[in-house]
């Protein structure tokens, strides 16, 4: 067994590889007659107003659109991870059991969309964690690795009761670029960074900026900083349509064809982390040495 990479080194990542890249894959639903807190039309309904085609359109991820994106990963041998509500999981017990046996990781992300941790008690949070990991056991006999909160909002407790309740890694985070090692009072995480460019960014664009945002991403660092990480996201309620839909199948095909790209699973990438006891490797250490 190797020892761990000391922080002050940096590290590489496996195999020769010059960056690493995750797909998530966000499987989500709303609680009751709710929808996205935005409309799909072009015409916004007046304050007040249920708008059913928003409600409509955000099942079509749990309904139609997972199976679109299942079936673009299985075609390009990629390894995902999708983040699901655990509602979205008992509205479509066979997608789970598709995501399971096509070799991808599912991650809780509370129950509803709409049920925020901005807005709970700890007590409250907590108890609403420990009812994800229930659906999860019961229908994939296991609990969760990973956790991204609905709409990236945590409270100031979020991070040591995901510790303490047995996660492996923690989407919350904004202020990294690179996956590292995170130390609470309840026990150790890995952070792993969540994406600055989702899918909903092009909803009334046109998709194939979405292709070109990670194209772009892709080729900068890959030309230009070494041991650096991807982040690919899309929700299954618009990535899973057609129009989305195709950007993903271009942009897997195009990343798959460099070699000394790492396209990984969250749970499997974290393991590494944590197996290698990686620490915070801040840009100013990448780029410029460390001070002294």
């Amino acid at each position: 067994m190797t020892a761990p990479i000391a922080a002050s080194e940096g590290f590489a990542w496996p195999n020769g590889a010059r960056i690493a890249v995750v797909v998530t894959c966000l499987m989500e639903n709303w609680s009751g007659d709710k929808g996205p807190p935005f409309s799909v039309q072009t015409t916004s309904l007046k304050p007040g107003t249920h708008d059913r085609a928003a409600m409509t359109w955000g099942t079509y991820g749990s309904r139609n659109g997972v199976w679109r994106l299942l079936k673009i990963l299985n075609e390009n041998q990629t390894p995902s991870t999708f983040v699901a509500n655990a509602h979205s999981m008992e509205i479509a017990p066979d997608a789970v059991d598709c995501m399971l046996k096509s070799g991808h990781e599912i991650a809780g992300h509370s129950y509803t969309q709409d049920a925020l941790m901005a807005y709970l008690e700890p007590d409250e949070e907590r108890a609403l964690i420990e009812k994800c990991i229930g659906v999860f056991n019961k229908l994939t006999g296991a609990p969760p690795k990973g956790w991204l909160s609905p709409v990236l909002a945590p409270t100031a407790h979020t991070e040591e009761i995901i510790a303490e309740t047995g996660f492996l890694w923690y989407g919350d985070y904004n202020h990294i670029d690179l996956p590292f090692c995170v130390d609470t009072q309840k026990g150790t995480l890995v952070a792993l960074p969540h994406s600055d460019f989702a899918d909903h960014r092009v909803l009334r664009g046109n998709p194939r900026d979405w292709y070109d945002v990670y194209k772009d991403t892709f080729d900068y660092l890959h030309a230009n900083e070494p041991t650096s990480y991807l982040n690919i996201t899309l929700h299954c309620h618009f990535g899973g349509r057609p129009l989305m839909a195709a950007q993903f199948d271009r942009i897997l095909k195009y990343i798959r064809g460099f070699p000394d790209a790492w396209l990984v699973r969250h749970d499997e990438l974290a393991q590494w982390i944590k197996s290698n006891n990686i620490r915070e490797w801040t840009n100013r250490q990448r780029f410029f040495g460390r001070p002294g």
